[in-house]
């Protein structure tokens, strides 16, 4: 009977440890591991981007000419290059055929002027209706205008430089046979002085406006870079390119060019605002083509993921146009051993 008591309490004793193993197993399982990481806390950046373009030099105007009529060109005085001087005579052409028209159509005016005459002494005796001496009144009217056109084609029969220059391109040469608005000259206006053209991507373009500098290196013109200031912005882009077309304001310097090459280099903010977030390069993982993921640390000190929006990516720091705010802790590394809600012990220098 003691015996059988003993073996009762031992059984008990060996069910009670056995219990309490099971007990501390459990408890072991269920606590959590605790990753070690490094964190970066976000905050605006002021950033200036320097940029560089290839650019052309030009007259601010450089303007073709032509005649306002068909006809044969007569002469043209001027070679590529010349210097020219205000209202010199660029070129002409044959006023044979300009003049006969003239001389038609002030005959067939004073024939129609004297049948009006008639008419209208008529209509004043009663003899003819009034609208037959509307009709001879239009018509003397169209004989006119067309008198006044002969004349304004023998008048311009003549070309003449509006400004003082340079012909930068001649089209024709004298015996040649052209149409009405036919440019014959390129003509390079000194008097509007020079520009600088460069072709900028639409993305860099629409943080540009008019006034801001930059340095300008023409090597053919000088060894030194000269600071100008844009002029002006094309409205639309090129259809070919892409690319909108800036214009810089030169200072008068002797040794400029139409054509010569340069460098525009300017500064510009990387946003609108002239500031941006910014993370390392290692905190992103699942990028694809403007996107990816990020672990933030919440007040838990649990992980959850977030998608930010990359506008640039710079040796060290990838520049975010959206997905994070100010104060977000951002994991940077031992990112490969998370999950969406791990816990995480922040350390400093490598976990």
């Amino acid at each position: 009977m003691a015996i059988s008591r003993k073996l009762s309490g031992g059984f008990l004793l060996v069910l009670s440890l056995a219990a309490c193993g099971e007990d501390t197993s459990a408890g072991k399982t269920a606590v959590e591991k605790v990753q070690p990481v490094q964190i970066f806390t976000v905050e605006t950046q002021k950033f200036q981007r320097e940029i560089s373009a290839v650019g052309t030099v030009r007259y601010r105007r450089e303007t073709p000419l032509g005649f306002t009529s068909a006809g044969k060109v007569a002469v043209v005085r001027f070679e590529e290059g010349d210097v020219v001087k205000r209202g010199a005579l660029l070129a002409a052409l044959d006023t044979t055929s300009v003049g006969a028209d003239m001389s038609v159509a002030a005959a067939e005016r004073d024939r129609i002027r004297a049948e009006f005459e008639r008419v209208r002494s008529l209509y004043a005796d009663g003899w003819v209706t009034k609208a037959r001496f509307e009709a001879a009144d239009a018509a003397l009217k169209g004989a006119e205008a067309r008198l006044s056109q002969a004349g304004f084609a023998r008048n311009t029969a003549q070309l003449y430089a509006p400004s003082g220059g340079v012909v930068l391109m001649r089209n024709v040469q004298a015996g040649q046979v052209i149409a009405a608005g036919t440019p014959v000259l390129m003509l390079g206006e000194a008097e509007g002085g020079f520009v600088f053209r460069v072709p900028i991507v639409d993305r860099d373009a629409s943080k540009l406006r008019v006034g801001m500098a930059a340095d300008i290196l023409i090597e053919s013109a000088g060894d030194a870079p000269v600071t100008a200031t844009i002029s002006e912005i094309d409205g639309r882009a090129n259809e070919a390119t892409g690319a909108f077309s800036v214009q810089f304001r030169l200072p008068n310097r002797p040794q400029l060019r139409s054509g010569q090459i340069g460098t525009a280099t300017f500064k510009l903010p990387a946003s609108d605002g002239g500031t941006q977030m910014q993370v390392p390069a290692s905190a992103l993982f699942g990028v694809r083509t403007g996107e990816g993921l990020v672990y933030i640390v919440n007040a838990d000190n649990r992980v959850e993921t977030r998608n930010v929006n990359i506008e640039r990516v710079t040796d060290e720091f990838v520049l975010l146009s959206g997905g994070l705010r100010v104060g977000d802790r951002v994991v940077t590394s031992g990112l490969e051993k998370l999950r969406i809600g791990s816990v995480v012990r922040i350390v400093e220098g490598r976990p």
